[in-house]
């Protein structure tokens, strides 16, 4: 029972994935989430946190603490289940997959981007509610951009998304 229901989840999230990844070649969608995956990207992420650390206001200065440190607590989670749960890119599993050159070589579950995007944001999403108009869709579309690039099943994507929800309200309880 068990089995079945694990394989009947595998079976919806590669054909999720291949309805996106399929797009791969729409040269506008292209370069759309190849400019926005950055935005997950480690390199983004901790230059966001120093500058928002340095240019905010006095007030706001625990809430970008509680942004930086989520950011950073979150890859603990992140780095130990990719240790865990050694799980194959789709590109490496999946016929037919789009990919860029040179794709990461590493285990997919979590998506470290979905991940660092949403810890990063999930502070402030909770502190300012109505930051979530536009915060929540660019966390979202740094997410579904790991599945249209090739790089991450939808669930990865799901669990990155809750691991940096999680570590925003952590950092937030710390700080704010």
């Amino acid at each position: 029972m068990r089995t079945k229901l694990i394989r009947q989840v595998y079976d919806w999230e590669c054909h999720l994935f291949q309805i996106v990844n399929k797009h791969f070649d729409f040269k506008p969608l292209n370069t759309f989430f190849r400019t926005i995956t950055h935005i997950g990207g480690a390199t983004s992420m901790i230059g966001l946190a120093l500058l928002l650390m340095l240019c905010i206001d006095r007030a706001s200065l625990p809430l970008a603490y509680a942004c930086a440190l989520s950011l950073a607590i979150s890859h603990i989670p992140v780095a130990i289940t990719k240790k865990i749960y050694p799980r194959k890119r789709p590109y490496l599993q999946l016929k037919e997959t789009k990919v860029l050159d040179n794709p990461l070589q590493d285990h997919s579950f979590p998506s470290g981007h979905t991940t660092a995007i949403f810890s990063f944001l999930a502070p402030i999403m909770i502190a300012v509610p109505v930051s979530i108009l536009f915060l929540f869709p660019l966390a979202f579309l740094v997410g579904v951009s790991r599945i249209y690039l090739g790089l991450h099943y939808p669930t990865d994507v799901f669990a990155g998304m809750l691991l940096g929800i999680f570590s925003g309200i952590i950092g937030l309880q710390l700080f704010y």
